[in-house]
């Protein structure tokens, strides 16, 4: 073999060594490497923005200014011994809604609350003794009201929120009787229906169960306005003062109310994030 054939063998027997040794060390150092770790999928921000329908039931606590009849404008030393109050009641409603960036929502609800009773005690001096009036009655409203709330932000799935709300309510009076016990006397009247200007303020929080239903828990001060009864009829029909017959007037009824309520977004469930890669090694 010839001086140069023995330089070339030799040469390429040299640079195959160095290929495989490199690639011998390559496989090394990747098998020394720690895997990668499998890639992070950060869910898509939903704002939970759209359509909701909401219902709600709750208690009342309600209480009024007082009761007025022109007959007491006239009767002397006429006072109240008991102005008057209302039991409390159970009332229950709903309403669709629309809810905006997360933090802003307005909705209309209705709401029926059911009937309660109503006492209040008077006195007055006629002639020569003091006679008293006890007033019975039960009230009922309907009302409905347009609703603004604010989201303070979320802890935990919990949102506390204030809002306000006006409308308009239907109170009705029914059963109203005056009893004189002293005097053994006493008047009654039909059921009156008034309707007026109604407003609200709201203190709550809600707890998010699901992307697409929240339980509410509210407090509630609601001003229902003015109610009224028919007209004020003497028991004794002989009995006439000269006056025209006036209704009986429940001035500036209001309410604390604790509310339970549920919404139902419509708008689909947000999708779950896709699984990792699935990586071979």
């Amino acid at each position: 073999m010839s001086r140069a054939r023995i330089l070339a063998l030799a040469g390429a027997t040299a640079l195959l060594s160095t290929a495989t040794f490199a690639a011998l060390s390559t496989e090394a150092l990747a098998a020394d490497l720690p895997p990668l770790p499998p890639p992070v999928y950060r869910p898509v921000a939903v704002e939970a923005s759209g359509w909701y329908l909401r219902g709600f039931v709750g208690m009342s606590n309600q209480f009024l200014t007082d009761i007025h009849h022109p007959s007491f404008d006239t009767a002397p030393l006429f006072t109240f011994l008991d102005k008057g109050g209302f039991e409390s009641g159970m009332f229950f409603g709903g309403g669709i809604g629309y809810a905006w960036n997360n933090w802003l929502r307005f909705d209309v609800t209705g709401e029926y609350r059911g009937k309660v009773g109503f006492s209040a005690l008077d006195r007055y001096f006629n002639v020569d003794a003091f006679f008293t009036n006890d007033y019975r009655a039960t009230k009922s409203e309907w009302v409905v009201l347009i609703n603004g709330y604010f989201d303070l932000g979320t802890w935990w799935c919990v949102t506390p929120f204030i809002g306000a709300g006006v409308g308009v309510a239907q109170n009705k009076i029914e059963h109203f009787r005056d009893t004189n016990v002293i005097a053994g006397g006493g008047g009654w009247a039909e059921a009156g229906t008034k309707s007026n200007l109604a407003w609200a303020l709201y203190a709550g929080a809600s707890y998010k169960v699901t992307s697409n239903f929240a339980v509410d828990l509210t407090y509630r001060y609601l001003n229902l306005g003015k109610a009224e009864t028919g007209l004020l009829v003497n028991l004794d029909p002989t009995v006439f003062s000269g006056n025209p017959l006036r209704p009986v007037t429940f001035n500036n009824i209001q309410s604390h109310d604790l509310m339970l309520g549920v919404r139902w977004l419509l708008q689909p469930d947000v999708p779950p994030p896709p699984p990792p890669l699935m990586r071979k090694g």
